[in-house]
């Protein structure tokens, strides 16, 4: 499984930008993928969800890495 920073240094080489630790873990949580929680998370709410037009880059690097495949996005 790949790491934090594996996935933000991906997406950063792919898409020119670096995805926030938070998207990552909530893009994660989406998709049903095995989570711990966040020592410094506030709450049970998100205080900065992933945007809408970052999900689907964190989701190729995700599959890049072997944590998630196609099929299991078609649901």
């Amino acid at each position: 499984m790949a790491t934090y920073q594996q996935i933000q240094d991906y997406v950063r080489r792919n898409n020119g930008f670096t995805p926030k630790t938070c998207w990552i873990a909530h893009v994660k949580d989406e998709l049903g993928l095995p989570m711990r929680k966040a020592s410094n998370r506030l709450g049970a709410e998100r205080k900065y969800p992933c945007p809408e037009d970052k999900k689907s880059e964190i989701e190729a690097a995700l599959r890049h890495f072997g944590m998630i495949d196609f099929d299991r996005l078609l649901g």
